[in-house]
This record gives structure tokens, sequence and C-alpha cells, in this order.
């Protein structure tokens, strides 16, 4: 075996219990209240403007009906809420609700807490390198799918809210 082969071998294992981890640590546990999806779906329409069921399914590559039955118990549980789209389309578009930013931030510091005991005694230059590789890895895959992922401008504080847009106002 090449050592190409060898390391593709290895990322592969570790991008698997990486998922696994990470998919045990957002079951809800004390503390957490969404589950994956909403979690996941509010972090999205968290990062820019309004989505439509037909953006989001495109963006997260599953069929609209899926995207359809998640935003319907988001809506049930006041997560979003369904507005005109801004632009003058005919479809409606979904973005969080203050009470779903509220939930989101809340899950998010709990989740970032676990980080913080996992990475605990890590050099902080270790945390910084780990995150630019997944965000390396992330835009690689990104550009396969056609598909990116709105992220914070430089400087700008990540997971940081909305900037206001579920407050009412119709922008994005």
């Amino acid at each position: 075996m090449s050592d190409q082969q060898r390391a593709l071998n290895d990322l592969e294992r570790e991008l698997t219990l990486l998922a696994r981890h990470y998919v045990s640590a957002r079951k809800p546990r004390d503390g957490q209240t969404l589950d994956r999806s909403a979690y996941v779906l509010l972090t999205r329409l968290e990062a820019d403007e309004p989505l439509t069921l037909k953006q989001l399914a495109e963006t997260f590559r599953v069929d609209v009906s899926t995207i359809n039955r998640q935003v319907a118990a988001m809506l049930r549980n006041g997560l979003v809420e369904r507005i005109p789209d801004p632009e003058g389309g005919m479809a409606r578009k979904f973005r969080p609700t203050p009470h779903g930013l509220e939930r989101l931030a809340a899950d998010r510091d709990h989740s970032r807490a676990g980080t913080r005991r996992v990475v605990a005694d890590w050099p902080e230059d270790h945390v910084e390198e780990l995150v630019a590789l997944l965000s390396r890895f992330n835009r690689s895959v990104e550009n396969l799918e056609g598909v990116s992922w709105p992220r914070p401008a430089d400087g700008q504080p990540s997971g940081g809210g909305s900037g206001g847009r579920a407050t009412g106002q119709e922008g994005g």
C-alpha cells in the first residue's frame, strides 16, 4: 500500500469517527433543545438571506419533501417564519424567528462548551490549524458539489446571528 493510499484510508476513518462523535454529540441532552435537522437548518438560515424550500433542498442535497417536513416542524415550534420573497418572487421564503435564534444560540453555546472540553489541553495554534484544515476540506467539498456555505467575513464573529433579519425586517 502506498503512503498516499494509507493516508487516504486514515483520513476516511478519522472523518467517519468525527461524524460519529459529532452526531452523538448533537443528540438532545441536558441544555440542548433542537434536533439535528433544526440546528443545521437554523445555522444555514442564520448565515445568509431567507431561502425557499427549493433553495434549502438544493443546499442540503435532499428532496424538497424532506425539507418541507423539517421546516413544517420548525414552523410549528416557532423556530422559523414564512415571509414573502423580498425580491418580489412568487415563492415564500423562510427565515429564523427571534425564538429560533435564541434556541440556536443556547444550543450552540452548549456545543461550544463541549468542544472547549475536548480541546482544553491543546495549544491555541493547534486549534487554529484544525479550523484552517477543516475549513479547507469543507470548501473543497463545496467546490466539488457546486454549493457553497456562507461564512462570516474575516474579522467577523462566527455564529453571531443574522444581523437582525428575524426581527421583522424584510431585507436579507
